[in-house]
């Protein structure tokens, strides 16, 4: 049984082999296991806990503040526009109405 058509890709994350089981395209699996294995080997490097444990959770902290700022970065933005929309909404309001 391959790996495709298990659904199981294996990965490499700081050593150690993961057997991933996803519906997922391989490709991409691989890298999002890239991008961990980035954090956490930054998380090493700064960190001087040798744990493992402690080195994932920094990792996660680590990429859930990269979520969470995006995340906002986005409702700002959409805020943004929303607020736009009504500015313009009332300026073609207020021309309409001075025509008449």
């Amino acid at each position: 049984m391959s790996e495709e058509s298990s659904g199981v890709i294996n990965v490499e994350i700081l050593g150690q082999r993961y057997p991933i089981r996803s519906g997922l395209d391989a490709s991409y699996v691989t890298e999002l296991a890239g991008y961990v294995h980035q954090k956490m080997q930054t998380a090493s490097e700064r960190s001087q806990a040798g744990d493992a444990v402690r080195v994932a959770v920094l990792a996660a902290l680590n990429i859930a503040d990269e979520y969470f700022r995006c995340r906002d970065s986005r409702a700002t933005s959409e805020d943004d526009v929303r607020r736009r929309a009504i500015e313009l909404e009332e300026i073609v309001d207020r021309a309409i109405a001075s025509v008449e």
